[in-house]
């Protein structure tokens, strides 16, 4: 059974007995309006010469019982033991602010309604004439039963109800019915309620850091503290928050630092009542500017008043959110899953899950191994089946924050296990934003504190500037999704090709960061990030392309937007600011997601068509000679490096592999990762037949062709090897989805192909399967005499029609003293056998190829030369080998056998 609710007395807002002769003189109406209207001011008065919220909430409350009751007396009522005027919900709780809603209830027993229809219209009138907006019904105690078990809203505004006159007993009774478990268990209630607030959050992009948050609705809000209290009120019988303290799920600290959250969100709340003189809950942006100024706030040269007005709002919030959190789990592992078995799987010494949340095995876990604050996260991502953190953890780990400090900051393990999140398959936004929320992310990341809740005013940002980070990491997770390829088409397929996607993470979190410091925050951004970097032993290599990804991070987007790009002369210009494609691959995608973060109604078929073009043509331009690889030599000694480090922990001789990679040329190193780099060293060291070509196969290291093979074959470079390789691919009913054609310095071909199966399938992992690929190959390659038969075989399959017609451009590169053919066309299978047996019928020699699919179309390059390795310059020739290309690869497509 709850306790009732007896408010306090507050005579300084009201003069009880002076309005009571009042109303024996003068008309109620007058008497009731001026008291409301007196009280108010007093209380603003009040407010203002620094009054305590409470007293002011309270009394607001105390001074409606006392108005409502008078108006009550004021009628004819039937028995006085069948009826009662009871208050609900936030009134109910005896909280009210200025304009808050005063729900009332009517209650009765046993009573015929229809009798009491001209003294409760004539009373609920009186309430409107003197300015009252009520909420209020009429209903006995099996109505509000039915009601209750319908409806959790109603449930809930019952459940904090007390008596202002009347049968206080009817009130009793109601309660008692209410919170029966034949309306709403405890486990049913609990879950409506965790339910509708998952929806309320939905509703703000579950962000405390909207620019412009409701009080009362938003996470973090009193919206998310009243929901603790309800829970706490239906399965405690707690009166108060405080309640839960003897119960054992607040600490007095943390009820203390709750408590303190409440009355600054009662304060603001309270005076944007105030200011705005009606019920107002949203911050808008002007009421943001006139709150800053009620409370004093100045501007300086760190932040306007606003700003720091705001700022503090966020982390008040941002607290709230944690113990909303925090003891929202505390409710679900007692509500919810008392009765279950308790089923441990530990992890390692110091974490175990625990009936699929996450604990630690002892108290101490964090005093001794501080690291494991870091690690915690880092297998909630590897762990996807974990649910959460279980309460007693999260408490523990708020305990322990401190502990991170420089030293943490500097500790190799935390290092590593941050970019082990960075790198995580799953759960990599989810467990940033979780940081976040337990305030650990702003304490390993100084840098990343001190945008915690800074505003951002201008006419598109929606978040603070952490909450845009974040989103923008978000969005980059998503796009490698499938489900996102028909609204995201480019960046699906660049995302799932970046050699290394932490990189575009780590520019995500800071190509914002420096946003309120003044100055150029790009720049600024670029030297944290390089810090970062350091901190973090990321190569030389990456951390100028991550720096260089924070410093241009608006150029493309400026670059789309606000110049003509369908002339030559910006795209030519744009291109030599990229300088090579894998800049331009990591910049799109970060302006992209950095655009939808913003805003999501930013984004629109404008923007993606002209990011679309600038990209395409850009790339275009770069691969078809005016890539100029960025730091090629600290490229190259990165890669080398960290291919290096793989070979040793295989065993394989350093020197051997140094000495190897004398002889393989510079665009190896530049065009293949160093976990490729590292297998085919191996590989090619421990091929003893230079008389036999070295075929290997592996899974793909690319999302952007998951569950693919790659195919190398190390040989010496022939006349007609790509026709060949790929002739003998098409007769294996394989589809090359990818390929990577070098020529080494020493004349070796180390070329890669990534295949699927005919059908676009994963090629079987059956071990002979993969045998007879390999020999084959091998066999077919093994001497360059059989070549042109092998090119020469077709193999009969039926077509579908394409509608893309073949384009073909034929273009010389001075620098590199050979020609490029760039081919357009529909992709099909036999399609690359189809072009080998093209060059090998003109004498073509292919010195270079990138190949690329973009869904159903192809979009290849290949460097080519005649038979004495000179660029084509005859034009007649080249005009027949473009006629040739056209014609043949259309008529491949109407061809049906």
């Amino acid at each position: 059974m709850s306790t009732p609710l007896v408010l306090e007395r507050f005579d300084e807002y009201l003069d009880l007995q002076q309005l009571q002769a009042r109303l024996q003189d003068e008309p109620p109406i007058k008497v009731l309006k001026d008291a409301l209207r007196s009280s108010l001011e007093t209380m603003n008065r009040a407010f203002k010469e620094g009054e305590d919220i409470r007293r002011l909430i309270y009394g607001r409350a105390w001074v409606l019982d006392q108005i409502l009751t008078q108006a009550w007396d004021r009628f004819q009522w039937p028995d006085a033991k069948q009826i009662a005027l009871v208050a609900v919900g936030g009134y109910g709780r005896g909280e009210l602010h200025p304009f808050s809603d005063v729900d009332i209830l009517i209650l009765t027993d046993g009573l015929d309604t229809d009798t009491l229809q001209d003294s409760i219209s004539c009373f609920l009138t009186l309430l409107w004439d003197i300015g009252l907006e009520i909420g209020s019904s009429v209903r006995s105690i099996d109505d509000c039963y039915n009601e209750a078990r319908n409806d959790i809203t109603i449930a809930t505004n019952l459940i904090e109800s007390r008596t202002l006159t009347g049968n206080p007993a009817l009130q009793q009774q109601m309660y008692e019915r209410v919170t029966s478990e034949g309306a709403w268990t405890d486990q049913q209630f609990f879950l409506a309620k965790l339910a509708e607030q998952q929806e309320r959050h939905e509703k703000t992009n579950n962000t405390e850091y909207n620019l412009e948050p409701n009080l009362k609705t938003s996470p973090g809000g009193l919206r998310d503290l009243q929901t603790i209290g309800w829970v706490a009120k239906r399965h405690f019988g707690a009166t108060y928050i405080r309640d839960l303290v003897e119960h054992g799920f607040l600490t007095e600290s943390e009820l203390d630092a709750l408590n303190r959250g409440e009355l600054y969100l009662w304060t603001v709340r309270y005076a944007l009542h105030m200011l705005c003189n009606r019920r107002e809950d949203r911050l808008l942006f002007d009421h943001q500017r006139s709150l800053a100024a009620f409370f004093e706030y100045k501007d300086d040269d760190s932040a306007l008043a606003v700003e720091q007005f705001m700022n503090k709002y966020y982390r008040v919030a941002k607290a709230m959110s944690e113990f909303n959190d925090m003891l929202l789990q505390y409710f679900d592992e007692v509500i919810l899953r008392a009765s279950e078995p308790q089923h441990i799987t530990p992890l390692n010494s110091r974490f175990q899950i625990h009936n699929d949340y996450l604990e630690v095995t002892h108290d101490k876990v964090f005093e001794y191994h501080p690291f494991a604050l870091m690690e915690l996260f880092v297998l909630m991502a590897h762990h996807q089946e974990i649910q959460g953190v279980r309460a007693s953890t999260i408490r523990l780990f708020r305990d322990h924050r401190h502990l991170i400090d420089e030293n943490f900051r500097h500790d190799i393990r935390n290092t590593s296990l941050f970019m082990e999140l960075l790198r995580s398959p799953e759960g990599v936004s989810t467990e940033l934003k979780r940081m976040n929320r337990y305030g650990m992310l702003g304490r390993y990341l100084p840098e990343f504190g001190r945008i915690v809740g800074q505003m951002q005013h201008d006419l598109f940002h929606i978040y603070t500037v952490d909450a845009h980070t974040l989103k923008v990491i978000q969005k980059m997770r998503q796009f490698r999704h499938r489900d996102h390829r028909d609204t995201f088409p480019v960046a699906h397929r660049v995302v799932n090709h970046l050699p290394k996607i932490e990189l575009l993470y780590i520019a995500g979190l800071y190509h914002d960061i420096a946003k309120g410091r003044g100055g150029d925050h790009s720049t600024l951004g670029a030297e944290d990030v390089i810090a970062f970097c350091r901190r973090h032993h990321i190569g030389k290599w990456d951390t100028q392309l991550v720096a260089w990804l924070v410093r241009n991070h608006l150029t493309m987007s400026m670059t789309a937007q606000r110049r003509d790009i369908s002339d030559p002369a910006i795209i030519h210009a744009f291109a030599e600011q990229v300088c090579d494609v894998i800049h331009l691959d990591y910049l799109y995608v970060l302006t992209v997601a950095d655009i939808n973060a913003t805003n999501h109604t930013l984004w629109n078929s404008w923007r993606a068509t002209l990011l679309r073009q600038l990209y395409m043509e850009t790339k275009r331009a770069l691969r078809r000679g005016l890539e100029n690889p960025v730091n090629k030599e600290e490229r190259i000694e990165q890669a080398q490096h960290e291919a290096l480090q793989t070979l040793a922990r295989l065993g394989v001789s350093l020197d051997a592999a140094r000495e190897l990679w004398q002889r393989l040329g510079d665009e190896y190193f530049l065009r293949e990762d160093a976990r490729s780099i590292a297998h085919q060293t191996q590989a090619m060291l421990e091929h003893n037949d230079p008389a036999t070509p070295l075929v290997t196969l592996q899974k793909t290291s690319f999302r952007s062709h998951e569950g693919a093979t790659e195919i190398f074959i190390y040989t010496k470079d022939a006349p007609n090897l790509f026709a060949a390789t790929v002739s003998t691919l098409d007769q294996l009913h394989l589809s090359v989805q990818d390929a990577r054609i070098i020529v080494s310095d020493n004349g070796y071909a180390l070329n890669n192909y990534t295949v699927l199966t005919e059908d676009n399938q994963p090629l079987s992992e059956n071990p002979d399967y993969l045998a007879n690929i390999q020999h084959r190959l091998i066999e077919e390659l093994d001497d360059p005499n059989d070549y042109p038969s092998i090119v020469q075989r077709r193999v009969p399959r039926q077509m579908k029609a394409f509608a893309t017609k073949t384009r073909v451009l034929i273009s010389n590169d001075p620098r590199l003293q050979q020609t490029v053919l760039e081919v357009t066309t529909a992709d099909r299978p036999g399609l690359l056998a189809l072009i080998g047996h093209i060059f090998v019928e003109y004498g073509i020699t292919l010195r270079k190829a990138k190949i690329a699919n973009v869904g159903e179309r192809v979009e290849d390059f290949f460097f080519i030369t005649d038979r004495n390795d000179r660029p084509i310059s005859d034009p007649e020739l080249c005009l027949q080998l473009q006629q040739a290309v056209c014609q043949q690869l259309d008529q491949h497509i109407q061809h049906t056998q």
